[in-house]
């Protein structure tokens, strides 16, 4: 197959998932986002609060439905863990407005992504798949939206347990990284 076949597949593939259930609540979440931040900054709190359980549900019912009904897409698997990522971003830059502790975290999470990035980005080039998130990844996500939801519902948290919740969610962050990169060398050896 010639390479402009191959691009002209991977177009079409692109144009048949893109409308699938589960990545219609991936776009979803990615426009809640500057809803939570407008909520946010306008203390807003419970509104707020609101919009990122409605983010949090969407997400696990959009991996639900795929599994379920066997609607899981590459698409998708690129766009669910985005939609996570940004909505994480988006929830320690606004939380970081009261909590300087975490400008480290969401500096610690930004670093993390894009040595993953670049990681996945070239396990995609040599073995020519899209690998899912594992559990590790979906428990710093579920703890990070957990300790961010405290964040915005209590938002005058005293500062030892801010710290303290930061700390977990830091050492999550670095084991999610060690993890995935011994999946990934692990996937690189198969390709030899």
């Amino acid at each position: 197959m010639s390479n402009e076949e191959k691009k002209r597949d991977i177009g079409k593939q692109i144009r048949e998932e893109a409308f699938s259930i589960p990545n219609l609540l991936s776009y979803f979440r990615l426009l809640l986002i500057p809803v939570f931040i407008a909520l946010y900054v306008h203390e807003e709190f419970t509104a707020a609060l609101i919009t990122l359980a409605v983010s949090g549900l969407s997400d696990i019912l959009d991996g639900r439905i795929a599994r379920k009904y066997n609607m899981v897409t590459d698409l998708g698997k690129v766009l669910d863990p985005v939609a996570d990522k940004l909505t994480q971003c988006a929830m320690m830059l606004c939380v970081a407005m009261r909590y300087p502790a975490m400008w480290w975290l969401l500096g610690l999470h930004v670093v993390k992504e894009i040595i993953m990035l670049v990681m996945g980005w070239y396990v995609l080039k040599k073995t020519d798949t899209v690998n899912s998130a594992i559990w590790v990844g979906k428990l710093c996500t579920g703890v990070i939206y957990a300790v961010m939801m405290l964040h915005v519902i209590l938002p005058y948290l005293p500062q030892a347990v801010s710290i303290g919740c930061t700390v977990v969610c830091a050492g999550l962050i670095v084991l999610s990284l060690i993890v995935y990169t011994a999946r990934y060398i692990k996937l690189l050896g198969g390709t030899k």
